[in-house]
């Protein structure tokens, strides 16, 4: 598929700058994004040619730098901990609430093991990030996904230590 056939929204997600591009030519790649490149172009009075163009030339530097594969190592993540945390709410907790320390200790286990799954992604997350450092030159939307990036990845540690190192050994 050439890019001028390509969606708004596809294009937004995996070129980057294309958004700066968009904004420049007020072109709605959010709630506008399941539109081709050239029916935008052509709503906004641009020859699709010239916006492809626009688009191709970005440069390769600012390509380099994207953190390729992030949006799914983060929708994994939130799918982990979202399974994670439903099995601490509704078994482990209530079992722990009980003193039933003994017979946690089978999901405590469970629980330890995917501390380790999380611990493993966070590292995915820092080498896809440059250790979480925007590129020189990241626009202001980028640096603020990396601040929330820290903040996530030190309140999973913090959660993580507490519960491996401090309630799980009182459990045991």
């Amino acid at each position: 598929m050439s890019l001028i056939e390509q969606t708004v929204g596809r294009t937004a997600l995996t070129l980057p700058g294309a958004t700066r591009v968009f904004r420049d030519h007020n072109i709605n790649f959010c709630c506008g994004g399941r539109i081709s490149l050239r029916e935008a172009a052509e709503r906004v009075g641009l020859s699709p040619q010239a916006l492809a163009a626009e688009l191709e030339a970005l440069p390769a530097g600012e390509r380099d730098t994207c953190p390729n594969g992030l949006a799914d190592l983060l929708t994994l993540l939130y799918q982990e901990m979202e399974s994670h945390m439903q099995k601490e709410e509704q078994i482990l907790f209530p079992m722990l609430r009980r003193s039933m320390g003994a017979q946690a200790q089978g999901p405590i286990a469970v629980m330890r093991h995917e501390h380790d799954d999380h611990g493993e992604h966070l590292e995915q997350l820092v080498a896809l990030t440059d250790d979480i450092t925007p590129p020189k030159g990241a626009c202001t939307t980028w640096r603020a996904l990396y601040t929330g990036l820290r903040e996530f990845r030190d309140d999973l540690m913090q959660h993580i230590h507490l519960e491996n190192n401090l309630l799980f050994e009182r459990a045991g």
